[in-house]
């Protein structure tokens, strides 16, 4: 499995807050479990926001708002 940094099958849905795109992309793309996707996605996320924080759409405090895993 990989740490995720180098993943980019999910800029795209990462940048827009859409998490549940995401984590199916990855999945699709891996072919790895919903916990090991989320894991993927969450270290994509943190590399993205230390790579290009302007190009995401909310802040880091509203992104995780409303998504419980």
């Amino acid at each position: 499995m990989t740490d995720g940094a180098t993943i980019d099958i999910a800029d795209d849905q990462i940048l827009a807050n859409r998490i549940i795109r995401g984590l199916i992309a990855i999945r699709e793309h891996l072919g790895c479990s919903l916990r090991e996707s989320l894991e993927v996605f969450a270290a994509r996320y943190e590399a993205l926001r230390d790579e290009r924080p302007d190009d995401f759409v909310c802040t880091r405090d509203e992104y995780w708002v409303g998504f419980y895993s």
